[in-house]
């Protein structure tokens, strides 16, 4: 079923000391969908995530912890970050960690290519530093703290001092690429998305780039400098390098072929690394840059955003343990324009999981499935001659299919689902309209009812299809009751890009029993 066309696509790696909270599970459910809508349309299709797991963060909180870096990582990995993608569902085809053999080496290998074609030198440092975001602070995101931190300058984005840091250190030619990256955002227009994004980066790289400082010397957790042992390579650069040592940069050059270059889905607050430092470091390698970067927005829990410091983080848990996973990916990925911020409030979720998916999607499943119980015995009937009812509802199943696949194109997935939702709301109001149950009483009236119900039956089909990257459990739930896994084979092998195409569903298929798809939720 690959059509050949290469689709790798990045969740950014995730630091473990941070519990997973309903942030991280957005971005990685987001990019879970997109790889299943590719994988599901016969694309060569993978999807990384992991853990970025050195540096000065995470050296602090094992110490504080009374354990080695590595024993504080393996225990966080395991303990948080594995059950994560269990408890969303998600199908990720590898899972790098910064500490495995398989990085570090490759990491060095890569840091020595862009010694030896002299992009990097040494030099002297002093700058102000934030642990938390492990990073060299820009003027703009110093601020004078207050409070207790008054006559201090604090990070913009944890409010918590800088330390003043002076080091001998390695630096990269970053200056030497500005034009170059310019024109990399100018003839590929697409390479930053959303264009907020895009302008951001633009207008940043515009004002003038500076030399990067690429390693520490003031503490050994981290991979070591390959000419210089006294050093560490920066955690950034250690981190940025996973999109590519993961597909087998420096070791396997056929899977890199095969897979590189990717696509980064990350959230807006690490867009300048993926934007501007790391096309440029691939550009110093003589590599190809990434496909594209798509940076979306925050969520916002009470107007903050997300944050473990700040006591709004949430766990995905205390979603999935009342709404289930399916309920957290479709509204996480319908409920937010895509690139943008958006809230989260636990009366949002509540209210759409009543409406869309309970009485909208659910109820029009298990009715569906009752009736042709009922009336055909549990046996899909065949349609009859088409009124224009009938063609307006094969048109909306068309027409949807091909707007979802197309906002996909444009990592729009709440388009995507927007487009999909126009024929559940289309067989709501067609079974209203013809009402199979008065057709029932009237024997004259048998053909017309097989006919309302195949056309039920088979936009319920496209549905499964078509939400099945977004609510792998409803769907594949859907798709056995419908009696499609006999007829047609499994729900993972329909081609989704051609889910619109009408009658794949056969006449004769056997349905089965329904359990509601939505459950009433019943809320303390």
């Amino acid at each position: 079923m690959t059509s050949g066309r290469s689709f790798y696509i990045t969740t950014p790696i995730y630091y473990p000391s941070d519990l997973p909270h309903i942030g991280h599970g957005y971005t990685t459910v987001a990019v879970d969908a997109l790889a299943r809508w590719h994988r599901q349309a016969g694309d060569d299709t993978w999807m990384l995530t992991g853990t970025d797991e050195h540096g000065q963060k995470m050296l602090r909180a094992a110490a504080a912890n009374g354990v080695t870096p590595q024993e504080w990582v393996d225990k966080l990995v395991t303990e948080s970050w594995f059950p994560l993608l269990e408890t969303l569902d998600v199908a990720n085809d590898d899972f790098i960690r910064t500490t495995q053999p398989r990085h570090e080496e490759r990491v060095q290998e890569f840091v020595k290519a862009l010694y030896d074609r002299g992009y990097i030198y040494a030099g002297e440092y002093e700058a102000l530093y934030c642990v938390g975001c492990e990073e060299f602070k820009p003027e703009a995101e110093i601020v004078d703290g207050t409070g207790p931190f008054e006559g201090l300058k604090v990070c913009a984005i944890h409010s918590k001092p800088l330390e003043l840091l002076q080091e001998k250190n390695y630096f990269f030619k970053l200056s030497e690429f500005q034009d170059r990256l310019l024109e990399l955002y100018k003839t590929e227009p697409d390479f930053v998305r959303p264009e907020s994004a895009r302008n951001e980066v633009v207008s940043f790289v515009r004002s003038g780039l500076k030399d990067l400082s690429i390693s520490r010397s003031a503490f050994d957790w981290g991979i070591t400098v390959p000419w210089d042992p006294s050093h560490v390579i920066y955690v950034w650069v250690d981190a940025l390098l996973n999109y590519a040592t993961a597909v087998g940069y420096g070791t396997d050059p056929e899977q890199f072929a095969r897979r590189w270059p990717a696509f980064h889905v990350v959230g807006k607050d690490i867009l300048r690394f993926h934007a501007v430092i790391w096309p440029a470091m691939l550009m110093a390698a003589g590599l190809d840059v990434p496909r594209g970067v798509f940076a979306h927005g925050w969520l916002l829990v009470g107007g903050e955003k997300m944050s473990k410091s700040k006591l709004t983080g949430i766990a995905p848990t205390e979603i999935t343990d009342v709404f289930g996973s399916d309920a957290y990916r479709f509204y996480f990925l319908s409920a937010i324009a895509f690139g943008q911020d958006g809230s989260f409030s636990w009366e949002d979720l509540s209210a759409r999981y009543q409406a869309e998916l309970a009485n909208g999607f659910g109820n029009l499943a298990s009715r569906t499935v009752a009736m042709i119980s009922k009336y055909f015995d549990g046996v899909v009937p065949p349609a009859g001659p088409s009124t224009d009812l009938d063609a307006a509802i094969h048109k909306i199943v068309a027409d949807a299919a091909t707007a979802a696949d197309a906002a996909i194109e444009r990592f729009r997935i709440d388009e995507a689902i927007a487009a999909i939702w126009t024929i559940v709301d289309a067989l709501n109001g067609y079974i209203t309209e013809n009402e199979p149950w008065a057709l029932a009483k009237d024997e004259a009236q048998r053909e017309r009812l097989g006919t309302v119900l195949y056309t039920a039956a088979e936009g319920l089909r496209a549905l499964a299809v078509l939400l099945s990257p977004v609510m792998p459990e409803s769907t594949a739930k859907l798709w056995v009751a419908l009696g499609a896994e006999g007829s047609i084979g499994a729900l993972a092998d329909q081609p989704i890009r051609d889910a619109g195409t009408w009658g794949v569903l056969r006449p004769g298929s056997s349905v089965e029993a329904l359990t509601p798809l939505f459950p009433r939720v019943e809320q303390a």
